[in-house]
């Protein structure tokens, strides 16, 4: 029974992975803001869906002694952590030169380092077990820029380096470590900065979503949650075991243009 840690899942992305992994039959450990009884109902809701456990941990992804706690949580009730998915994330939108500091160092420390830490921490377990599964959630942003979002992109292209790196150190280990690449995801993080980028570029925000979104997804619709999740399963299988390094975008083109 393999045991994952899902970052950032107490909702959007992170909760549709947590479901998927949780559905599978695997041990959970969930990690997010929220209010308490919410995240309650959220933990037991997945722990019934398979024959595995699914606990909560609330580390704050900017404080690296709480993210240290995490991962040895999920190594004392599950013995391990065979998949490690570093989804936390947030953003914010606003020109360069008005973009707030302690918004560059939060959106850093939680899309990028929080990432370092987690990866840092759960290697020699996964070294010890000779498996282990290292999934980032980038972004399309980690391959491509848009204006407005200098610290988001900045992180996102510094996981897709990470990533990288990470493969090459662990490649002989059993291990491997990959991104997956989502283009616009109508999530809880996309909703809330709609009107944040209406403001920055003086449009409506139905223009924000056809005409700024949408427009780079050749397809477009949203990516659904359920899709990234079904991405991060099968990196997580046997049949991606040599897979490693790299990412997979699931973008409806975006980044093919």
């Amino acid at each position: 029974m393999k045991s994952v840690v899902v970052t950032g899942s107490t909702s959007g992305i992170g909760l549709a992975i947590a479901t998927a992994f949780a559905e599978s039959g695997a041990n959970v450990l969930i990690n997010g803001f929220g209010d308490r009884d919410e995240i309650e109902a959220i933990r037991a809701g997945l722990d019934g869906l398979g024959s595995g456990r699914v606990l909560y941990h609330p580390a704050d992804m900017t404080k690296p002694e709480e993210i240290g706690d995490l991962i040895e949580t999920a190594v004392e009730e599950f013995d391990g952590v065979d998949v490690l998915v570093n989804n936390a994330g947030i953003q914010h939108v606003e020109k360069i030169e008005d973009f707030p500091v302690d918004k560059w160092d939060r959106i850093i420390a939680i899309n990028l380092s929080s990432s370092f830490h987690t990866i840092r921490a759960a290697i020699p377990h996964m070294k010890r077990k000779g498996f282990g599964r290292i999934i980032n959630v980038a972004s399309a942003h980690g391959l491509v820029a848009s204006p407005f979002k200098s610290a988001y992109v900045a992180a996102k292209h510094g996981i897709m380096g990470l990533t990288k790196t990470v493969a090459l150190e662990i490649a002989e280990n059993g291990i491997t470590a990959n991104a997956i690449c989502p283009g616009y995801v109508l999530t809880p993080l996309v909703e809330k900065q709609i009107p944040d980028t209406a403001r920055a570029r003086g449009i409506s925000e139905a223009e924000v979503k056809s005409d700024v979104m949408l427009k780079f997804q050749p397809t477009k619709e949203f990516v659904a949650v359920e899709e990234v999740a079904a991405i991060a399963l099968f990196l997580a299988s046997d049949a991606a075991k040599s897979i490693n390094g790299t990412h997979i975008s699931v973008d409806g083109g975006w980044t093919a243009q």
